[in-house]
């Protein structure tokens, strides 16, 4: 048995991509996948297709069936089960509680959900904006004044598991940084032998970087068919992808006509894919609220004020000859207008070089034993609340005398972040040697940082010319 299998146990699951490809055509995200597959597999690895694609059919109703569904619940009196994205809500001045499912658009108003009912799975509903799982619908006939509505008979969530960094930590420990990398990228559905080298691999892995840190604020281009959607977009749970349209300050920061905080409070990161493609109404306004959010997590709209601790991800194309030029061509000339200025584009942390990675071929994809990916997300989403990785760094990193604040403190961040992906059983600065920490997390996040630094320099001449600091690891 391989040794991942043997270190992690019940959280490795066997993933197979070319066979179980029928998964995309659900449009269900990985971690999501992972769930079914190991719920009809045996210790071994084994699953048994048919079984899969049994249950699919039977739980996870496409949206065009929904109407069959009301019909069952509401006029034929059924109690229906099946696999959904809910979102529950509790009512401030009735006490009422509700759920809406956004796929089917059922809203709170056509819905409810039972105190004791709430009681029994609160924690599960309660556990973010949106959870999955499987979900039992009955109907609740009109009496008197209250109309008849859809209501949540019983729900249970798809994580069989409970995350504990400790034990996660304590994994790590097992292997040496060139079998953990690779563990990531399985964990994430990449196969490792399809890279040709570590940097590509460590290219990779820097989309995750987000998924570990708080605002940790990235802008990524790629060459198209890079995977950009596919790992911010149905890799973790904790995550939003926008693709295209218009966003406005009120669907970022918060809507004032509805009383609703928007996609920054909700999730550990925000992705903007696609950015040509997207309009942002509003240049000014939107430009302000990103600077005053990118700078210090806090955001005002009208007289609301709010903070939030999600990343802010730039996702785009580029073409062969700006990626010829490795950074130092102009790069953000096509970024929408809003982004057109230092200012804001200084407030980044660092720009990831998506050329290094390789296009999406069928040998990338994963085909072994990995970390359940929902487990692997998990993990991360739990270490962006622990502070003392950042201690390590403060204490490892020696920053010159003048340097610039911004500078420091986005190398230090992107830092953390690779410590905590990399090297999570780290716990004190003993724990890892100068060398190692230089070469996977300080010089990464200095490269990081420096092309943001000669891009603002194009856009201004005041940023031209000035060179980053020279942090140094102490010994």
């Amino acid at each position: 048995m391989c040794k991942i299998k043997s270190v992690f146990g019940d959280i490795a699951v066997y993933k197979d991509l070319r066979r179980t490809n029928f998964f995309t055509a659900l449009s269900l995200p990985a971690f999501m996948r992972d769930w079914i597959i190991q719920k009809f597999s045996d210790g071994e690895g084994n699953y048994d297709i048919g079984k899969i694609k049994d249950f699919t059919q039977n739980f996870i109703p496409d949206r065009n069936e929904w109407i069959s569904l009301k019909n069952r619940i509401i006029l034929e009196g059924e109690r229906v089960k099946f696999l959904a994205k809910i979102s529950a809500d509790i009512d401030i001045k009735t006490q009422e509680i509700t759920f809406s499912i956004p796929a089917f658009g059922l809203t709170g108003k056509e819905t409810f959900i039972e105190r004791s009912t709430w009681q029994k799975y609160s924690r599960e509903l309660s556990a973010g904006r949106e959870v999955w799982g499987i979900i039992e619908l009955g109907y609740r006939l009109s009496e008197g004044k209250n109309q008849g509505r859809i209501e949540l008979v019983s729900f249970e969530t798809f994580c069989p598991y409970t995350v504990s960094t400790d034990d996660y930590r304590e994994a790590r420990s097992e292997f040496n940084i060139y079998e953990w990398e690779d563990i990531l990228l399985g964990a994430i559905d990449y196969n490792a032998e399809g890279y040709r080298d570590e940097e590509r691999k460590l290219s990779m892995l820097t989309r995750l970087l987000t998924f570990a840190e708080k605002r940790l604020n990235i802008i990524e281009l790629a060459p198209k068919g890079t995977g950009k959607s596919y790992v911010f977009g149905n890799v973790s749970r904790y995550g939003w992808l926008s693709s295209g349209g218009v966003m406005t300050r009120s669907k970022m920061f918060y809507d004032l006509t509805k009383n609703c905080e928007g996609l920054i409070t909700g999730n550990d990161f925000v992705v903007l894919d696609e950015i040509q493609t997207i309009s942002f109404g509003n240049t000014d306004e939107m430009r302000a609220a990103l600077k005053g959010y990118l700078e210090q997590g806090v955001f005002t709209v009208g007289s609301y004020k709010g903070t939030a601790d999600a990343g802010l991800v730039l996702c785009g194309n580029i073409s062969i000859e700006a990626m010829k030029q490795d950074g130092y061509a102009d790069m953000f000339t096509e970024l929408p207008k809003v982004f057109h200025e230092s200012a804001l584009i200084e407030r980044f942390h660092g720009f990831l070089r998506g050329w290094n990675i390789p296009r999406m071929n069928d040998d990338l994809k994963i085909q072994g034993w990995a970390l359940n990916t929902e487990y692997f997300c998990s993990v991360l989403h739990e270490l962006r609340d622990d502070i003392s990785y950042r201690g390590i760094v403060d204490e490892l990193v020696d920053v010159p005398k003048g340097s610039d604040t911004r500078d420091t403190e986005a190398v230090k961040r992107i830092s953390t972040a690779y410590l905590k992906l990399l090297f999570p059983n780290v716990r004190k600065p003993d724990d890892i040697s100068a060398q190692d920490f230089k070469r996977y997390c300080l010089s990464r996040a200095e490269r990081m940082r420096e092309i943001i630094r000669y891009q603002a320099g194009l856009l201004d001449s005041e940023y031209k010319g000035r060179g980053m600091p020279d942090f140094t690891v102490r010994e």
